[in-house]
């Protein structure tokens, strides 16, 4: 196995309780469960039909260690088959989620909330981001990440900057008393690792979002996390933020993976609250960008993000998916000066933190992958033909 792809994988495997999805081919030909002991990849589809049903479960740390199964292998070979490019019915990796809700909070991050400013004074447009952003940076500063959100401090930080006409609706959700919760793509329509992600056809602006992702069940418990890219189109909602569903949902505009992992007392909320990130992307073209966002620095803790999302104002009775939002927005510039950056068709972006692995995808259009065709009912039907279905 080349060893890039071994960090696809948690440093302390061993130990790690790790839920997902795999395809399995002919005779299967759909979805299977699987939980990973000891690095070996076993299918719980029998007790777990989905993982929204095995989050719901009140054992399902038990579930994950001890459920019987038939054993596919290798985690390694699962990892492995994910950049095969064998085809759509090939045996690979798929997102780790699957009936749930797939919704993502945006500019919980000091950082992130300049540059969704700055998006937004630009008009969508890169030419004039770098003005832009020296103007916002004299005006108002870069050191938000001390603004509580809704705290007094931030409302006396509002009020002068209305005074200064300086007031975004991107500052509204950074600091004020309101999270940004928004659904960032359907149930089912996550790709997973090794798959490529989408670009919106006439997008000319973008970049990769890592964020870690949260895994809620219906009862509004956080049970474990993953990788998520949220892919990101500056120039359309830059244009205007009622442009955000054109902006986030499309084809593969959402990567999740490779695993869930179950939190234990290895691994907590807190160690998500403690992690830090790494993205790196690769073009063919030479270009490489590094970059690492701290959870440490994000301006709502995630157990508040998930108490706006839901509870007796919103129910998910199939569980949800949440990305935590991101403090990394390149602005490296790539093709010409004071440009900034934008993704090329291939770029290969990796997403990693030591707790969780790596999640890797290449950056194609979205009107140009693999359309997506295998929604809920399909699910449905595969485990009903299967015999697997529940009641």
């Amino acid at each position: 196995m080349h060893p890039a792809l071994l960090c696809c994988l948690p440093d302390d495997l061993e130990q790690a309780l790790l839920i997902g999805r795999v395809w399995r081919p002919s005779p299967v030909d759909g979805p299977s469960v699987v939980a990973v002991r000891h690095g070996e990849v076993f299918d719980i589809t029998e007790v777990a039909p989905t993982t929204a049903d095995l989050f719901d479960r009140p054992d399902a740390v038990q579930v994950a260690c001890e459920a019987p199964g038939e054993s596919l292998g290798r985690v390694e070979q699962w990892i492995e088959a994910g950049f095969s490019n064998a085809g759509t019915d090939a045996m690979r990796l798929l997102a780790p989620c699957d009936v749930q809700a797939i919704k993502a909070c945006g500019v919980t991050f000091a950082v992130s909330l300049l540059e969704r400013v700055i998006e937004e004074q630009a008009g969508g447009d890169p030419a004039k981001a770098e003005h832009v952003r020296q103007l916002i940076v004299e005006l108002i500063g870069t050191d938000l990440a001390k603004i509580k959100p809704g705290s007094d401090a931030a409302m006396r930080l509002k009020a002068e900057l209305e005074r200064r006409n300086a007031w975004s609706q991107y500052m509204e959700v950074g600091i004020g008393p309101d999270a940004e919760v928004f659904t960032k793509s359907q149930p089912m329509s996550a790709v997973g690792l090794g798959a490529a992600v989408g670009l919106y056809p006439t997008s000319e602006w973008n970049n990769p979002e890592p964020e870690i992702v949260l895994a809620v069940n219906s009862a509004g418990s956080i049970v474990g996390a993953s990788l998520g890219n949220d892919v990101n189109l500056r120039d359309i909602e830059g244009r205007s933020a009622l442009l955000l569903g054109k902006a986030k949902d499309n084809n593969a505009s959402c990567a999740i993976g490779p695993f869930v992992r179950l939190f234990d007392a290895h691994f907590t909320l807190d160690t998500v609250r403690s992690a830090s990130l790494s993205l790196r992307i690769e073009g063919d073209d030479g270009f490489v960008l590094e970059g690492v966002s701290h959870m440490s620095e994000i301006s709502r803790d995630p157990a508040d993000l998930v108490a706006q999302t839901c509870g007796a104002h919103h129910q998910y009775p199939d569980g949800f998916m949440l990305f935590l939002g991101t403090m990394f927005s390149p602005i490296k510039d790539r093709d010409a000066p004071n440009a900034g950056f934008t993704h090329h068709l291939g770029d290969v972006v990796t997403i990693a933190t030591p707790s969780l692995g790596a999640l890797v995808n290449t950056v194609q259009r979205s009107n140009e992958i693999a359309p997506w065709d295998f929604g809920v009912r399909a699910l449905y039907r595969n485990l009903a033909r299967r015999g697997l279905l529940v009641t």
